[in-house]
């Protein structure tokens, strides 16, 4: 109930809504039973089930007070007044304009109650997706890595669809169905003690049967959930793979592997859907039995005038009784449903309690600006147990481009990401202008970076937004400069709609070089003091790597450069250039001082010029 509770907190504060919902909520359930208890009456007056000392009683008019022995006495006295001025079919009229107006109010006032709970349900919802994916972009980067970016999604999107669908269904349980219960079993104490204890001792017996049944359901709904992020997890395999499934006639494998978790997934769907839907005939079975047992039980009794009740009374009774079983029904359902809803509430908070690893300190403060220089100091790193860098120590001055160079898996992109913070260090220290990393808040910190990667990414929006991307209140006159810097404006120029044309999910409408001219175009408009390239040409043709190669020499100017190269002949103009092989640093100097050494870096040059 602890994942329950936590997921209704989300609500606060609900101020006015909680007052607003009880008393709605409160006028549906009197108004409900205003129309059973009128059954009563019209039975008695107009069949003439009341005696002649009861009906000189009751013309009587009662002495106010707040009691239901005043109402009751206060209605039959007004209701036998009208009946002997209007005869019996005016007072089944009026019966009946009264069941109607009350049905009305009843439902009215449920309908008000509902919408009360759909703004709680919505504002748990919102809060509850916007926490999630909070955190999701709080997380490190290697994160990612770890986790099925398909069971991430499946947490936001089915989990807490199924969070959605149990606030509703078990919010008015928490009050609605309570009081109703309640209130119909004081009014029918009131009716007789004798049968409504009878009655209540057959309610336990339906309950444990119910239990029961979905005593199972939280594990198998947690398997559920789990398999369907899987689910989810191949789709996206699938979808973001399928070239090569194609390029390798792969087809029946990745349909074979996805046939096995589906049908995987459809086994614990019956199985939960057994015993959940078992809950409702059960329950319905339960339910006409108890009204049978007692209406053999209540019957009985009036027969042989063991009870107090009249036949018209015991008829209102049943009524009000069956009435009864609806809110019960309900409670049992609904508890059968928060099995799954606290499984999905469970897997969610999983993900907001997860501890973020890279984070500011309590006493980080603003870089303002870059001023002197960047500096590894004794720095190492390891994914859990694998060493991936070990005792680095550079130094690049302000202005300068360091080069990273050597065999693939080295640890030159894990060194470049430990410049924004995408990871901390194991070991050592980066410092900036002689202070940590750490010391400075992540946000002002990055606002000096730049980042193109050999990948583009890109977002589903106008090209406008993709450069902009990150910066508020940017004019169109910022945007195409940097286009035009970044050899982008030309061919943006020749789009349908120009900076405003969209570029589909991953810019999937636009070549490899066009998407890398646009990242290296969002690089230059946010104007940063250090920029980090990896291997941002490696993956082009020769033409787009002109062209791209021009744009991140202009990037470049007048600024902090780490270059992660895999083509050499793009960076041999460097300050620096580092070997890194093992995460070590091997060689380290000017391409000329590297070349004379005939170490590695010699090595791989005559390779490339081979090639």
């Amino acid at each position: 109930m602890k994942t329950y509770l936590r997921i209704l907190s989300l609500a606060r504060p609900i101020g006015a809504l909680a007052p607003q919902y009880v008393l709605s909520a409160s006028f549906a359930i009197l108004f409900g039973l205003i129309n059973l208890m009128l059954f009563i009456p019209l039975l008695e007056v107009l069949f003439d089930q009341i005696s002649a000392d009861q009906v000189a009683f009751y013309m009587q008019k009662p002495e106010f007070s707040w009691t239901g022995t005043y109402f009751k006495n206060a209605f039959y006295h007004y209701f036998i007044q009208f009946s002997n001025e209007h005869g019996k079919v005016g007072s089944l009229a009026i019966i009946c304009i009264s069941a109607v107006i009350g049905n009305f109010l009843a439902n009215a006032f449920r309908y008000a109650s509902m919408m009360i709970l759909a703004q709680i349900k919505s504002r748990i919802v919102f809060r509850l997706r916007m926490n999630y994916i909070d955190k999701i972009t709080q997380m490190h980067i290697g994160y990612f890595s770890d986790q099925r970016k398909g069971d991430i999604m499946s947490r936001i999107s089915s989990d807490i669809s199924e969070i959605e669908f149990i606030i509703m269904s078990t919010l008015q349980v928490i009050f609605r169905d309570p009081a109703t219960i309640i209130l119909y079993f004081i009014v029918l104490f009131s009716l007789s003690f004798q049968l409504t204890l009878f009655a209540i001792i057959l309610l336990p017996v339906a309950g444990i049967i119910v239990s029961r049944i979905v005593k199972k359901l939280r594990l198998i709904a947690k398997d559920g959930q789990i398999s369907l992020g899987k689910i989810l997890n191949q789709v996206e395999e699938i979808i973001s793979g399928m070239r090569v499934i194609k390029a390798f006639n792969a087809q029946s494998t990745v349909i074979d592997k996805f046939g096995k978790e589906v049908y995987r997934y459809s086994r614990l769907n019956i199985g939960m859907s057994r015993k959940n839907e078992l809950a409702t005939p059960v329950s319905e079975f339960l339910g006409i039995a108890m009204v049978a047992l007692t209406l053999l039980y209540g019957g009985n009794l009036v027969l042989s005038e063991e009870s107090n009740l009249s036949a018209s009374e015991f008829i209102g009774y049943l009524l009000i009784f069956v009435q009864v079983m609806n809110p019960v029904k309900s409670i049992s359902k609904a508890y059968s449903n928060l099995q799954r809803g606290i499984v999905a509430g469970d897997r969610v908070f999983e993900i907001i309690d997860t501890e973020v690893e890279v984070k500011d300190n309590i006493s980080s403060t603003i870089l303002d600006k870059f001023q002197e220089d960047l500096e590894f100091r004794n720095v190492s790193f390891a994914y859990e147990s694998k060493k991936v860098l070990d005792n680095i120590n550079l130094k690049i001055k302000k202005g300068q481009t360091l080069a990273l160079v050597g065999p693939s898996g080295g640890g030159k992109s894990t060194l470049a990401d430990l410049i924004p913070r995408f990871y901390d260090p194991t070991d050592g220290d980066i410092l900036i202008d002689g202070q940590p990393l750490r010391n400075y808040s992540m946000h002002s910190l990055r606002m000096h970076m730049g980042i193109v990667t050999q990948e583009s990414i890109l977002f589903n929006d106008s090209i406008h937004n993709n450069i902009a991307f990150g910066i508020d209140n940017i004019s169109r006159e910022d945007v195409i400069e940097a286009a035009k810097v970044a050899n982008a404006h030309e061919f943006i120029e020749k789009m349908e709609d120009n900076y405003d044309t969209m570029i589909g999910e991953r810019g999937s409408k636009l070549s490899g070089g066009q998407r890398q001219r646009l990242s290296i175009a969002r690089a230059i408009l946010k104007n940063p003091d250090i920029l980090i390239l990896d291997e941002a040409t490696s993956a082009l043709d020769t033409e787009s790597e002109k062209l791209v190669q021009e744009a991140i020499t202009n990037l470049m100017k007048n600024r902090t450069s780490v270059v992660i190269a895999h083509r050499l002949s793009t960076i041999q103009h460097s300050d620096q250039i580092v070997v890194i092989r093992n995460g070590q640093i091997e060689e380290q100097g000017t391409h000329d001082e590297l070349i004379s050494k005939e170490g590695l870096y010699n090595k791989l040059i005559k390779l490339q010029q081979v090639d």
